[in-house]
């Protein structure tokens, strides 16, 4: 993830000092544990300022509203108490090439601040926190006691001190070509990690736009560049140092991330772009981290439900054989003359074969005793065979029920943050079908916010709609399905409810139903399969069984189409 660096950090304080001093603060929110949103009114606009101190996407910049829900957090709630309704007379960068920022609260614009709230951009060390007018903490984001680190305790009641300064030479406009060379050539290395390692606010970024503009490798050491390498980077060098000092920054997004130092034509609002690139990284983190934690919890269920499956399945296949102990026991009361006192087995020939059988006996018993031993485990077997059943019945249907999420969730890749909404009402199901208990996610969860089907065209320009998760595919099959429409399912396998949108009159041709199949194929457990069956109905007939869990159904009056994957 790309850092928040000075250049940026510079560009962003340099908006909200043109654009908020002074604003009120009307309001405070905390999104999640690394977070805060504050909400800055002023004479032209409402705006919500974002405050992370997030380990890999620590940052500030106007983003989006917070979600509605319930704030819990305790640091929110003392900002709230000592600071809301409070004036933001000041937004400044503590130190030169230091990545603090002060942001100033008073009672109205024009007094003295009472507050200052400090936030620290400083990756994994990130940290925002509350002072009074004589800099004593009141309250911080993340605690800093001494076994945590030698160098500086952040903790309330504390007198406020500014983190250790960075290493390195601080960058100037003054300095000579000879002198800036020297300095970046003492050490052999690539040039790119002695540009940072030799002067303060050189980010990996930073030094990689410098070469690029300057046309020279990345790959290249500070020994290998010639006088007109050199003379170009230095130049490029003053080009962006006079960036920041005259606050001339054009941001935009980039195939790899985003810049502050863009070409005036393509600039973005610098906000934008802040907040658009932290909020789709952090979406996507979260994505490939639930993703993983509910893949993980649906294989180790499987595993339990699998191996319950086969232990009913054998003593189904046990109750199969019950049979053999009531003929063995028929047999043995049909020829008591033959037992003799202390025998441990008997042969007997089978009524209908007329071949031998051979029969254990507990010595300690008379012949008819060990007939009614063998009665009695007839009786038993055959009971749990009817009890076992509906066991089975129910645990099929869990593992049915299971493999079609874990479909989805392998078919799940993120896109846009609509993909990990579609993950969190995967795990939303989850917890109200009690597979996964989270009460947190439960309360905190935004049911407002919903994802939506895929959606694809035929060749004759009909409109596909693919369910994505469970809560999808009902809502497809039973709430957006007209009597017009087609509903498209693998055959007896797991897959997503595929609905070919038709108005009335409308007769598909064929190209059109291969393509809504195929779909139906890909998106389904048979996607490495070259042909799979796809079946497809009225809605009408497409039914949920009293009782059924999320997605599942049955189906009446299908047709069967052979479906090839799409991209196989």
């Amino acid at each position: 993830m790309q850092p928040f660096d000075y250049t940026t950090l510079k560009a962003v304080c340099y908006s909200l000092q043109e654009n908020y001093i002074p604003s009120r603060l009307e309001q405070v929110y905390q999104c999640d544990r690394t977070s805060i949103s504050l909400c800055l009114r002023n004479i032209e606009k409402k705006s919500w300022l974002t405050i992370s101190w997030h380990p890999q996407a620590a940052r500030i910049c106007v983003g989006n509203p917070p979600p509605r829900g319930k704030d819990t957090f305790t640091f929110s709630d003392q900002l709230r108490h000592l600071i809301n309704g409070y004036a933001l007379i000041g937004i400044e960068i503590v130190s030169d090439w230091e990545r603090v920022i002060d942001f100033q609260f008073a009672q109205r614009p024009n007094e003295s601040p009472l507050n200052h709230l400090y936030v620290e951009i400083m990756g994994k060390y990130s940290n925002v926190i509350l002072t009074n007018a004589d800099n004593q903490i009141i309250t911080v984001a993340k605690q800093v006691t001494a076994d945590k680190s030698t160098l500086r305790t952040v903790e309330t009641s504390q007198i406020y001190q500014l983190p250790p300064p960075l290493t390195g030479n601080i960058p100037k406009l003054e300095e000579s070509q000879e002198t800036w060379q020297e300095k970046v050539s003492l050490i052999p290395g690539r040039i790119d990690k002695q540009l940072i390692k030799s002067y303060r606010g050189i980010s990996p970024n930073i030094a990689k736009d410098l070469l690029h503009k300057s046309n020279i490798d990345l790959s290249k050491t500070n020994q290998e560049l010639t006088q007109n390498e050199w003379k170009e980077l230095y130049q490029n060098w003053q080009t962006w140092l006079t960036s920041i000092e005259k606050n001339q920054f054009y941001s935009h997004l980039t195939s790899e991330g985003y810049t502050v130092l863009g070409e005036p034509k393509q600039a973005e609002n610098i906000n934008f772009v802040i907040n658009e690139y932290y909020n789709q990284k952090i979406y996507q983190e979260n994505f490939i981290q639930l993703k993983q934690q509910l893949q993980q919890k649906i294989k180790n269920i499987l595993k339990k439900l699998k191996t319950k499956k086969n232990k009913y399945l054998e003593k189904i296949k046990e109750s199969d054989n019950c049979e053999i102990y009531s003929n063995k026991a028929d047999l043995l009361m049909a020829h008591l003359n033959q037992w003799q006192v202390g025998m441990k087995e008997i042969t007997l020939n089978d009524f209908t074969t007329g071949e031998p059988v051979k029969i254990n006996l507990a010595p300690d018993k008379n012949i008819i005793q060990n007939a009614q031993i063998l009665y009695k485990k007839y009786q038993k077997l055959k009971r749990a065979k009817q009890a076992v059943k509906p066991l089975l019945d129910e645990v099929n249907e869990e593992v049915n029920y299971l493999e079609q999420i874990a479909i989805n969730l392998q078919q799940l890749d993120y896109q846009e943050k609509d993909d990990l909404t579609t993950l969190q009402e995967i795990k939303s199901e989850l917890i109200n079908q009690k597979y996964i208990e989270d009460k947190q996610y439960r309360n905190n969860h935004n049911s407002e916010e919903e994802s939506q089907p895929r959606r694809y065209q035929t060749p004759s320009g009909y409109e596909v709609l693919v369910g994505r998760n469970n809560r999808q595919n009902d809502i497809l099959t039973f709430k957006t399905a007209t009597d017009y429409d087609l509903w498209f399912h693998a055959q007896e396998i797991s897959g997503s409810h595929v609905l070919l949108r038709l108005n009335a009159g409308d007769a598909p041709e064929e190209k059109d139903l291969q393509f809504t199949a195929n779909l139906a194929a890909y998106y389904s457990q048979g996607r490495e399969s070259e042909q799979v069956p796809v079946v497809y109905t009225n809605p009408n007939h497409v039914y949920k069984p009293k009782g059924a869990k999320p997605g599942m159904v049955i189906y009446s009056k299908e047709t069967v189409i052979w479906g090839k994957p799409l991209f196989n």
